[in-house]
């Protein structure tokens, strides 16, 4: 088994969508399935309707009920249920909150110093009813429902407010807030003189928290990939809402935070006493062109002092999705937990997230410390890779160059065993050739099976580090989204609304690497394996082009590193075909042959296995044979 043989192997998973494409449905079939989906869709938007009739009659009822609590002057809260709304400003370097007295609550966060997709200087996270938070308590006669009450404030300044609604009885519902020097807030839910208001074993407290998540980035699904609902159990793991579909869960177990995320940016919330079980999160796409990515919904409990000696207090993170960052403002937490809110930041699966957290991190931080461009940093990066595991590559290919040299001599020491009941002792010849002349078959496994795993977690590291997110390289005005050659503004199946020239790069280097790893399995397969290289080469060919249908969308900065990379990978296999004496490297090999042909080395391992496993085939099929006869 040589260098390229491994690489199908692992190369599998991506023929497989070759073989997809090639198993697309018939003229006949799709029309079946757009009647389908017509049909589908009728009914859709007919539940549709149904909901927002069923929402319409809600609100109405809700108008209604509010409309009642106007009116009656005996409702506890009845004067902080009519008020004028105003806004109170907390702020910071690097944050901007606007709280509205009406319901207590941030209404607009505003992250400074990063570029908004309009070409200003700040984001705006969301303001308006794109966001609300919502404090709910449940009195034994009525119910206190913060959104609705007007608050006074007090204690202002730049990074303090006391919310205050004030009860009949003298009593008060007060929320208090306090932003820090970075991106965290403080805030805590508390009530005064109000004990006899609740049943005795009243101790809950229930948010409601939904946000219309914004469009921030030009690429509307690119962005909308990596958009979701992510929360935190209080036994450590972290999960989240599937990002690709309309999704509702339930949540049995207790949660430390819930948060709202969308490529670059976060809003996360924390709960100092956790989050209550059964929690209820919702995510909803939103279509193209709507400015908005999803729909979130939050709907949780956590533990409440009715007797106001303690406040539920809460943290909130309001900032940018930065590992590094993120790490540090954790350690302003007060409340003493391994939030682990850096998973907020997608650096891949197990294995690749630990390339990404302990290597990838590590030199991105000191490259982009030495304030080089981020396309000058993604090609450094791809040639230290390079000289990483340039040992391993050579090795890997001086590998598939003794199989090259020696197939001259492997087909002539083979030739006898044509039919096909002698394949087993042809392989068993061959085999023992290996054995004789010092190679061994599975040598090229291990570096390719090292690369993999760099290649892929780069697929999650570049799309997610928000050092790229505007910056500029050479025809790239964005390493974090795609860079259009061209762009018609209707959207094509497969391939979008634009063609991005960093992937036309990417799937073009691929296709010369391909063409490389071709010629090379071409001149070191022996008989039935050359026959079978024939049938498999057109998949392999193909896969440049299913690369261009999935990538064309991703951002250029990742392309771009993939084009550098596969590019690099051609010149290296080049240089050292070149520089290979054949006629060196087989007499080093004859040399071997010569000294192992009496007292041939003992095959170990897998090869030992294997070889093992051809005996045994070969015994039974004699038996069978002799049995017959």
């Amino acid at each position: 088994m040589n260098k390229d043989t491994i690489t199908g192997f692992v190369l599998i998973a991506l023929v497989l969508l070759a073989f997809t494409w090639y198993n697309q449905p018939s003229a006949e079939q799709v029309e079946a399935q757009r009647k389908q989906d017509s049909i589908a869709a009728v009914a859709k938007e007919s539940a549709e309707k149904a909901q927002q009739l069923a929402n319409q009659r809600a609100k109405a009822a809700q108008d209604s009920a509010q409309q009642s609590i106007l009116e009656d002057t005996t409702a506890l809260f009845h004067a902080a249920l009519n008020g004028t709304s105003e806004q109170v400003v907390l702020k910071n370097s690097k944050l901007e909150l606007t709280l509205n007295t009406k319901g207590g609550t941030i209404s607009k966060a505003v992250i400074k110093d990063f570029k908004s997709i309009d070409g200003s200087n700040n984001i705006t996270l969301f303001d308006g009813k794109d966001q609300q938070l919502n404090f709910m308590l449940a009195g034994k006669q009525e119910n206190i429902v913060t959104q609705n009450l007007f608050f006074t404030p007090s204690n202002i300044s730049d990074s303090t407010v006391t919310m205050t609604a004030t009860a009949s009885n003298g009593g008060s519902v007060v929320l208090n807030y306090r932003l820090g020097s970075d991106y965290l807030l403080s805030m805590s839910v508390q009530v005064n003189g109000m004990a006899g208001f609740f049943a005795p074993s009243y101790k809950e407290l229930e948010l409601e928290w939904n946000d219309h998540c914004r469009q921030q980035e030009k690429g509307f699904s690119f962005e909308s990939r990596y958009t979701g609902i992510f929360y935190k159990d209080t036994d450590g793991s972290t999960d989240n809402l599937p990002e690709t579909s309309d999704k509702t869960e339930t949540i049995e177990e207790p949660l430390d935070w819930v948060a709202f995320r969308n490529q670059f940016f976060s809003v996360a919330l924390i709960s100092k006493d956790n989050f209550l079980p059964n929690s209820t999160l919702s995510c909803r796409q939103d279509q193209k062109g709507s400015g908005y990515l999803k729909q979130f919904d939050a709907r949780m409990k956590t533990a409440f002092d009715p007797t106001g000696a303690q406040p539920s207090e809460f943290e909130m993170y309001i900032g940018p999705n930065n590992f590094r960052l993120i790490k540090e403002v954790e350690q302003q937490s007060a409340f003493g937990k391994d939030l682990d809110l850096e998973q907020l930041v997608n650096l891949g699966w197990w294995l690749l997230r630990w390339i990404n957290r302990w290597f990838t991190l590590y030199v991105f931080d000191w490259l982009t410390g030495l304030g080089l461009n981020m396309g000058i940093v993604l090609i450094l990066i791809t040639l230290l890779l390079k000289a990483i595991t340039f040992p391993m590559v050579k090795k890997s290919y001086m590998s598939s160059a003794k199989m090259r040299v020696l197939k001259p001599k492997f087909e002539e020491a083979t030739k006898q065993y044509d039919k096909p009941e002698d394949q087993m002792k042809k392989q068993q010849e061959m085999m023992s050739l290996y054995s004789k002349y010092g190679v061994s078959p599975l040598s090229g496994c291990l570096p390719m099976l090292i690369q993999m795993p760099i290649w892929l977690a780069m697929f999650f590291f570049v799309p997610n580090a928000i050092q790229l997110r505007g910056e500029s390289f050479l025809w790239m005005d964005d390493l974090s989204t795609y860079d259009p050659i061209i762009e018609w503004g209707t959207n094509i199946w497969g391939i979008g609304d634009h063609l991005s020239l960093t992937c036309i790069l990417f799937c073009a280097a691929q296709l010369i690497y391909t063409w490389f790893s071709m010629q090379q399995q071409k001149d070191q397969m022996v008989g039935q394996q050359a026959e079978q290289m024939k049938m498999m080469q057109w998949m392999m060919y193909i896969m440049p082009l299913m690369f261009f249908f999935i990538f064309n969308d991703y951002s250029s900065g990742l392309n771009f590193y993939y084009f550098v990379s596969l590019f690099m990978s051609a010149a290296i296999m080049y240089t050292l075909r070149k520089t290979t004496d054949d006629a060196k490297l087989l007499a080093i090999l004859e040399a071997n042959y010569q000294a192992n042909k009496n007292n041939p080395k003992k095959a170990s391992g897998f090869a030992a296995r294997l070889e093992a496993m051809q005996k045994q085939a070969d015994a039974m099929r004699n038996e069978r044979l002799k049995m017959k006869n």
